[in-house]
């Protein structure tokens, strides 16, 4: 699939994928001075570029897990996505969950990119669902021993 890109700012990193298989690609900082974040601050990250996607797909942006597990800096909402009609700068919203303060230097990998189609669905709505073998159950009830609770 082709993707149209733009750099907004010259200094910008294209997306990279790191290895042949990987499937989401890194995502570079665009700044021009390194960033200090504070614990808990939450800061954007500007990259600098871009994109129009194809109808039907989403991009999403994702934490890399070095940076989440060697030193808390991971995404304020999870997981982004960018729609197929936003035409802005990507912009990456991310948190300090760490205990020290954080540099991002430019040009620094701060997070990951993958584009997924989707499906646009509607609504049918109905006084009744089909029966399934888990029901109603909630969290947990698929690994839950009933047996061993009544103890």
């Amino acid at each position: 699939m082709n993707i149209r890109i733009r750099r907004i700012n010259s200094g910008a990193v294209l997306p990279e994928y790191q290895t042949k298989q990987a499937a989401a690609m890194d995502i570079h900082a665009c700044l021009d001075e390194p960033m200090v974040v504070q614990p808990m601050e939450r800061f954007m990250v500007p990259t600098g570029l871009a994109f129009e996607l194809p109808e039907g797909t989403e991009m999403q942006i994702r934490a890399r897990s070095g940076l989440s597990i060697k030193h808390g800096i991971t995404l304020i909402n999870g997981v982004g996505t960018i729609d197929a009609d936003y035409r802005g700068e990507l912009n990456v919203l991310m948190i300090n969950l760490g205990t020290e303060p954080f540099t991002i230097e430019p040009g620094m990998r701060v997070a990951q990119l993958l584009v997924a189609r989707y499906e646009t669905i509607a609504w049918d709505e109905v006084e009744s669902l089909a029966a399934s073998d888990r029901g109603s159950g909630g969290f947990g009830s698929t690994g839950f021993d009933k047996s061993a609770s009544e103890d």
